[in-house]
């Protein structure tokens, strides 16, 4: 019997029943070897992906991507619920300081690394801008898998949300400039920088207003319910609401949701936020099976030997730039010495956002620029930029993904939060 078509065949509950016990049974002995039970899962993810068996192949892996929104969904729930205002008065401008400087230390390094190596300022702006961009759901993972607690905890909570944000502005500025650039080079009409820039800002605010608005009225609708299996049958209605209309409005499903838990933990008492928390410690680990062995069978293993030097100067300037703006940005902020030292270590995953954005610039750029050698063959700028930019995010994500959960927990461990 052909393999592809038995797999093509076969019930998705099926794969997906499979894919639970076998990525548990994984998650649990990846610990004897101290790992963090996600890499188990992103493990499981390789080798049922396109790279070894293709069981969760594209086709599938498509027809399955609810199941990312919705784990990434509760991901951002998870943070805003964490980020009390009091808290982060706590922390005072640290926290400002650490995510400015880490976003635009990572930005810095990493342009400046690639323009020395390639001499293309448009193509050293978009890594630059993608640099920035972190994938929270990892961080997230390691903090309740260990049941972290203590201020670096709460730090990680409140960077990895905010400055998904503020890279979607860096993105949006540099990837104007870049296409000003191309646009010239071509002679082709071009487009107002400010138009260009109003997409991002227009989808950082329309998302602050969307999860505001939801939390409203999900806190109305919640007032007289005091079941929490009630309180979580309604969060999760609300919850797939706010993905429905981030998916049709194009705006970031991450920001959306970690506004709605904000809103919800500095609106409402006590006693309600612990009624919504309570059933997330049961529903999370589940999530992140499947989301994390979802993200490791997009992850190709095929890709990394297209690395190169480009690849190698992008992973060293993004890692620099994020850990050393971490700690110029908590010394600035006068930080307390665990979360200057080991906040860095925190933030490197990097995933679905970045590929995101390399997506946007490989439709956004095809055909500009003037024409080049590469490899022996003419090409126009704006092509190559696409192709390198989407072959390296892709190939350098693989790093990312696996080395960021690891370093979050040797940095929550030394700061003493992991029991």
């Amino acid at each position: 019997m052909d393999i592809s078509n038995f797999i093509q065949n076969t019930p998705i509950l099926l794969l997906l029943g499979f894919t639970i016990i076998i990525g548990f049974i994984f998650g649990r002995y990846i610990k004897y070897l101290k790992l963090p039970s996600i890499i188990g899962f992103m493990t499981l993810g390789v080798i049922l992906g396109p790279s070894f068996l293709n069981i969760h192949s594209e086709a599938i892996q498509n027809e399955l991507s609810f199941i990312t929104e919705i784990a990434l969904g509760f991901v951002a729930l998870s943070i805003g619920l964490e980020l009390k205002i009091s808290t982060l008065k706590h922390f005072g401008r640290s926290i400002i300081y650490i995510i400015f400087c880490e976003s635009f230390g990572a930005f810095i390094i990493v342009f400046t690394g690639i323009y020395l190596l390639t001499k293309n300022i448009p193509l050293a702006l978009i890594f630059a801008s993608i640099a920035p961009a972190s994938a929270p759901a990892g961080t997230v993972a390691i903090i309740q898998e260990y049941k972290a607690k203590g201020n670096l905890t709460k730090a990680l909570y409140a960077v990895v949300g905010f400055d998904d944000g503020l890279g979607i502005i860096i993105f949006g500025f540099a990837a104007a400039i870049a296409n000003s650039i191309l646009v010239t080079q071509s002679g082709g009409a071009e487009v107002s920088t400010l138009t260009l820039l109003l997409e991002p800002l227009q989808e950082i605010v329309l998302s602050i207003v969307l999860g505001s608005a939801l939390s409203l009225f999900f806190s109305a609708m919640s007032k007289k319910i005091n079941n929490v299996s009630d309180i979580t049958i309604l969060a999760f209605g609300f919850i797939f609401v706010s993905l429905g209309l981030c998916s049709w409005l194009n705006l970031s499903l991450i920001l959306t949701n970690m506004v709605f838990g904000m809103v919800l933990i500095n609106t409402q008492s006590q006693s309600f936020i612990r009624k919504l928390q309570e059933p997330l410690p049961l529903i999370m680990p589940l999530l992140f099976i499947l989301f994390f062995t979802l993200a490791g069978a997009n992850l190709h293993v095929s890709s990394l030997p297209a690395l190169g030097i480009i690849g190698v100067v992008y992973i060293l300037g993004r890692t620099v730039g994020l850990m050393s703006g971490a700690f110029i940005g908590g010394t600035l902020g006068k930080a307390e010495p665990k979360i200057r030292k080991y906040l860095g270590m925190g933030i490197l995953s990097q995933a679905g956002v970045a590929i995101g954005l390399a997506l946007i610039v490989k439709s956004r750029f095809t055909g500009l620029g003037k024409e080049i050698l590469v490899n022996g063959e003419l090409v126009k700028n704006g092509d190559y930029i696409g192709s390198v930019i989407i072959t390296t995010v892709t190939a350098t994500c693989i790093f990312f993904e696996l080395i960021g959960p690891i370093l979050t927990k040797i940095a929550l461990k030394k700061a003493g939060e992991i029991k």
